[in-house]
């Protein structure tokens, strides 16, 4: 019984089989950062003190996959923390993705006033403090005027980081958050090891 070509050229059989293996590997690399979760380095004060630059994070994607899915845009919760593509990205210049919480959605009013906000909805005619369930990480202070009411398929968000022009957010600059923009939820700080924690 005669050998195939394979068999009689062992070195280019493993080849192959390297480079099969790398693209195997390249593919499901595509398919975990599209589909399942990312990983993002946080760089400037803007989220501090819930999070400072260096720290490595893991975004979970598959409620967004999921919501794609279901041909549904994907809605975060009210304080999440989130990582978004910059609406005002240009090649080159500033930062690609973002990350920051979730204020406020479509339809509702936000009043940014004597340095606190305060959110009005259908269930709240009278307002409500976005930040009062999470344990003082934003800010106590948060600087400048607001009064705008969120458009449709869009987010109001904001860094932990209020005072000043320490963070680049709806209040001042960056606008509303599309939908479509969201990333996903930050699920992990993975690094530095002795500040692991979930979100």
């Amino acid at each position: 019984m005669n050998a195939n070509f394979l068999d009689r050229h062992q070195a280019i059989k493993d080849a192959i089989g390297i480079i099969i293996f790398v693209v195997c590997v390249f593919i499901g690399t595509l398919f975990i950062n599209a589909f399942i979760f990312r990983s993002f380095n946080v760089e400037g004060p803007s989220m501090e003190p819930t999070l400072f630059t260096g720290d490595r994070l893991i975004v979970n994607r598959i409620p967004v996959t999921i919501s794609q899915l279901q041909n549904k845009d994907y809605v975060p919760e009210r304080g999440q923390v989130i990582v978004f593509k910059n609406p005002q990205y240009i090649p080159g210049m500033g930062e690609e993705y973002i990350v920051k919480r979730v204020i406020a959605f479509p339809g509702e009013r936000v009043v940014l006033e004597d340095g606190k906000f305060t959110v009005y909805n259908r269930a709240h005619p009278d307002g409500f403090d976005p930040d009062a369930d999470f344990n003082g990480e934003p800010g106590s202070y948060s600087s400048g005027q607001v009064d705008t009411v969120v458009a449709d398929n869009t987010l109001f968000v904001s860094g932990d980081h209020r005072a000043d022009s320490y963070s680049r957010d709806s209040r001042n600059g960056l606008g509303l958050i599309p939908y479509y923009d969201i990333i996903g939820p930050v699920t992990l700080r993975i690094f530095p090891f002795d500040k692991i924690r979930t979100f």
